[in-house]
């Protein structure tokens, strides 16, 4: 076994994955386990709301809930990972939502995820991600702090396949 690491004296632990600001990293810095969190979370979340979300309370009402517990779970530190996410992370947050929606709505099997999301007035997490990541580069770059001025700014250079958070963006002019 390798010499232990020590900082001021203090046996320093390895491990594969770590916990910042609440979000989850592994040592290739890919955002899988913080994506296996927040779906842990949001089921935890929507668990306990089951006998509200299947209730007869309004259905905006129902939604509104969603929106509070349920989706800020799903995209907790989305604005800085979301790009780093494969497209199976992606469909995996998209599920969590569609499993709520079709709960509030009371629909059946027979009803596509998109006609619910529709009438219920509901983004898809993609175009939520890129709406709150928009307005967090946007309140950044135009806030008095120059520090955060452009703290994630649009590169020209390959990125060996990999998304910035500022290609979120940049990538759907249509929003």
């Amino acid at each position: 076994m390798p010499d232990q690491l020590r900082l001021r004296g203090q046996a320093v632990e390895w491990n594969t994955r770590v916990r910042y600001l609440g979000v989850h990293i592994d040592r290739s810095l890919r955002i899988a386990p913080q994506i296996d969190h927040v779906i842990q979370t949001s089921r935890a979340a929507r668990a306990k709301l089951w006998p509200i979300l299947a209730s007869r309370l309004p259905i905006r009402t129902k939604v509104a809930i969603y929106k509070c517990y349920v989706r800020s779970r799903l995209t907790y530190a989305a604005p800085a990972g979301y790009a780093l996410c494969s497209g199976l992370q992606r469909q995996r947050l998209q599920a969590q939502q569609n499993i709520v929606l079709r709960l509030i709505a009371g629909a059946g099997w027979y009803v596509k995820n998109d006609v619910i999301a529709r009438d219920l007035g509901v983004k898809t997490v993609e175009e939520f991600v890129r709406k709150l990541t928009r307005r967090t580069f946007n309140r950044t770059d135009a806030g008095p702090h120059l520090s955060l001025y452009n703290v994630a700014p649009h590169l020209d250079r390959p990125t060996r396949g990999y998304q910035l958070p500022r290609d979120l963006v940049t990538e759907s002019p249509d929003d």
